[in-house]
């Protein structure tokens, strides 16, 4: 396949690996915290480590439906004496006696007079005589108090992101109320006479604004606190009242277009007065244009105008960004190798996300084939997609039949 230069790309393009390494320098968590009742802690992060001030489980309990009773008070052929019985949130009170046994439900706590229990398939009864076939081992069936954690060890720690499973765990161990982070603010807005509110009427060279509805989204598959600022016009002292504003009321500044040569606005301009702000080339495709800094005490991120180039600037920087900011861990996103269905056409320079449909074929191989056109200003092929395929800058296109890197969509973006 014949090899050209990528008309773009530069050679001082920065790889967008190194240019998240270099955000996440530029960025610290947020310190601030709250106490949240539990109900409200899902999705939030835990800010200080938290231990269970119980053992769990907090009694000895069976493990399944049958029978406790003493393993040496069995004996072959002779049937122990029916007692009482134990339910979970009902347990025997009764006194345990040699050759005796009680009916147990799965949960329910083992009396201290016993110290086996059998499962009821494994047990015959007639009245309150019960043969029972003996285990292998004293102690079978038996969840012992205290064998999962004792009382004071580590359940989670700081940083911990709180889903299902840590609110069953909370709830378990009975944290009513905990303390988390403050919820990172975002705020945003569009620039442009272009851009006209969805449901309103296309003058000539207007188009709907799509891209604060992207990023509305996005933002909303994170436990984060967006700020929707709306579209401002195409006015200098408007534009600086925006980003005052902004950076007044959010931990973040997002803005899509106005950070590429040429564009035609104030955006540069005002950001240059009024910030640090870097404008940044990237290696990658869709996007390149990049703006980062600092707006006051806010972070702020210039996104590309383009719908596409938005989307993956934001999933590849500015996400990881904002988990950093919560206090989460970076995740290296899953790959996988899939085969190619079609060919692909590439120049060399750039690291390209092309968008992507992933399947499996009937002997379970996984295959990748493009959603269709991949211009940047093409949401659809955002919608059909359900991952990336992944281009390296060296690539030069690919032929059908090639082993690609796919990187299947995340909560993000799906």
């Amino acid at each position: 396949m014949q090899t050209h230069a990528d008309p773009c790309s530069q050679p001082s393009l920065m790889h967008p690996d190194q240019a998240i390494v270099k955000l996440l320098e530029q960025v610290q968590p947020i310190t601030d915290s709250e106490v949240v009742t539990l109900p409200q802690a899902l999705g939030r992060v835990l800010a200080e480590d938290l231990a269970s001030h119980i053992d769990l489980p907090p009694f000895d309990n069976s493990a399944m439906d049958g029978y406790a009773f003493n393993l040496a008070d069995l004996s072959v052929g002779t049937p122990l004496k029916l007692i009482g019985q134990s339910f979970a949130g009902h347990p025997f009170t009764g006194k345990c006696i040699k050759g005796g046994c009680i009916r147990i439900m799965t949960g329910a706590p083992v009396p201290s007079g016993y110290d086996t229990v059998q499962m009821q398939e494994k047990v015959s009864a007639e009245g309150e005589q019960i043969t029972i076939e003996a285990p292998k081992m004293k102690g079978a069936n038996v969840r012992y108090r205290g064998e999962e954690l004792k009382s004071g060890t580590k359940v989670l720690t700081a940083g911990t992101l709180i889903g299902a499973a840590q609110m069953g765990v909370l709830a378990t161990i009975g944290a009513s109320q905990l303390r988390v982070k403050r919820i990172v603010k975002v705020a945003f807005f569009s620039t442009g006479d272009e851009l006209r509110p969805v449901g309103s009427e296309l003058g000539p060279g207007q188009i709907y604004d799509s891209n604060r509805y992207s990023i509305q989204g996005l933002l909303s598959r994170g436990n984060i606190e967006w700020i929707d600022l709306g579209v401002i016009e195409d006015d200098k002292e408007a534009i600086r009242q925006a980003f005052k504003t902004a950076s007044e009321c959010a931990d973040m500044v997002l803005t899509s277009g106005g950070v590429s040569v040429g564009d035609a606005d104030y955006t540069k301009q005002i950001l240059d007065e009024e910030g640090q702000i870097t404008f940044w080339k990237l290696a990658i495709k869709p996007g390149k244009p990049f703006a980062f800094g600092h707006l006051g005490d806010a972070v702020f991120c210039g996104l590309p105008g383009n719908p596409v180039s938005s989307m993956v600037t934001f999933y590849k920087l500015v996400w990881p960004l904002l988990n950093k900011m919560q206090g989460l861990p970076q995740v290296k996103p899953v790959t996988l190798k899939a085969t190619l269905k079609g060919e692909i056409h590439k120049f060399p320079g750039r690291v390209e996300y092309q968008r992507a449909i992933l399947s499996y074929n009937a002997q379970g191989e996984a295959e990748v084939a493009l959603t269709g056109g991949q211009g940047s200003g093409m949401l659809t092929s955002m919608t059909l997609a359900n991952c990336f395929i992944i281009l390296e800058q060296d690539c030069d296109g690919l032929s059908d039949g090639s082993q690609v890197t796919v990187e299947p969509f995340n909560s993000v973006l799906c």
